[in-house]
């Protein structure tokens, strides 16, 4: 008895952090009414249906209950013996068949507006990965992935949760306002699903296949959203983080985003020394290899392979090379040779050869990636 007692009055102490917590999802009873036209034409026809069924919940409860009163036994109702009539039966299906109608005629209309992609201002190539997401901008010539920013010591809670939690990329996608906006969508690996609240829609993202959805945003502003397809093991750590902004801040966007693909690719033609690469490698193994090698490169035993003396961080580079490029069938190992550029290639594997203890001294240039290819 005292130890239930003692879990009652933990989980009343526990209870009021929770409430407090900015971490935790907004309370509604309701769908959001979004920023799009769509977004609002659901919402709309979701509250037309919903009256529509109040309306003949009440009136068929209501019907019932007055009945049940009226007509109950301690008040000597006698049961009223009758067969089938042709009117009341014309009428019960008459009726719901005409609300049936009444009510698909814009569900209709909202379905086929949702559908239509045509005449697109932009269009958006999104492919998905487990578990990031790919954004090639077709008509800018601009391409990049957007990964999990929310640190690692809030998903391990040794840090308090922030207000975005889980919900944070390095990378969002950037898109201008009051523009028809395309989206193909395809996946790289398993089936995930592009799902953005406030815009209104959900889409699969499935290998060999590709979809199509379109959005017109109205304000600027940052939207947020996830994976909503149940991918693999960290299905809950693919957000993504849509910025709406003007058509002369886009603008100004892109031509930044293509400076910097020009730098990065400037870089990859250069020479670079190993502790260039190493620091770099750092930062590419912190965002894209610890989640599974771990921080340290120990792995976890029996589920990912440790790096710290590994056959492979200590071996031929040549071969590194190729299961760093080309993954490693039936395991979790990916191929990064379409995710990472041949700097960010051969900065990890530089880094993945001088760390954790194995201080091979080798290094590889940008170079010798592209030559792999």
């Amino acid at each position: 008895m005292n130890w239930i007692k003692g879990k009652i009055t933990g989980l009343f102490m526990v209870l009021p952090g929770l409430a407090a917590s900015p971490a935790q999802a907004d309370f509604a009873l309701n769908m959001r009414q979004g920023v799009t036209p769509i977004s609002r034409e659901i919402y709309d026809l979701h509250m037309i249906i919903l009256w529509i069924c109040v309306a003949i919940g009440a009136l068929v409860f209501g019907a019932m209950f007055y009945s049940i009163v009226r007509h109950r036994r301690s008040k000597g109702a006698v049961a009223a013996k009758f067969h089938e009539s042709t009117l009341v039966e014309v009428i019960w299906t008459l009726v719901p068949s005409l609300i049936l109608v009444a009510m698909a005629i814009p569900a209709t209309r909202t379905l086929i507006a949702m559908e239509d992609t045509s005449d697109p201002d932009l269009t958006i190539q999104v492919t998905g990965y487990q578990w990031k997401w790919h954004y090639r901008y077709l008509d800018d010539e601009v391409s990049f992935f957007s990964l999990l920013a929310t640190p690692s010591d809030q998903i391990k809670n040794r840090s308090p949760k922030g207000e975005n939690y889980l919900l944070e990329v390095d990378e969002p996608l950037v898109l201008p306002i009051r523009k028809k906006i395309r989206f193909l969508l395809g996946s790289n690996d398993v089936i995930h699903a592009w799902w953005v609240p406030d815009l209104g829609w959900k889409r699969d993202a499935i290998p060999g296949f590709i979809n199509e959805s379109w959005t017109w945003i109205e304000e600027p502003g940052t939207y947020r959203g996830q994976c909503a397809e149940l991918c693999g093991r960290d299905h809950g750590f693919m957000p993504i983080v849509v910025e709406a902004k003007t058509e002369e801040e886009y603008r100004q966007w892109v031509e930044s985003r293509k400076v910097a693909q020009r730098s990065e690719q400037a870089l990859a033609e250069q020479e670079w020394g190993l502790e260039q690469l190493v620091e770099r490698g750092e930062d590419v193994y912190n965002k894209i290899c610890a989640a599974c090698h771990q921080p340290g490169g120990v792995g976890i035993p029996n589920v990912f392979p440790a790096l710290k003396g590994s056959p492979v961080a200590t071996g031929p580079v040549d071969a590194h090379i190729e299961i760093v490029m080309k993954g490693k069938q039936g395991t979790a190992m990916q191929a990064f040779a379409d995710q990472l550029s041949d700097l960010d290639i051969a900065a990890v594997i530089s880094y993945e050869r001088n760390a954790f203890g194995n201080d091979s001294g080798d290094m590889v240039q940008p170079a010798q990636i592209k030559s792999a290819r």
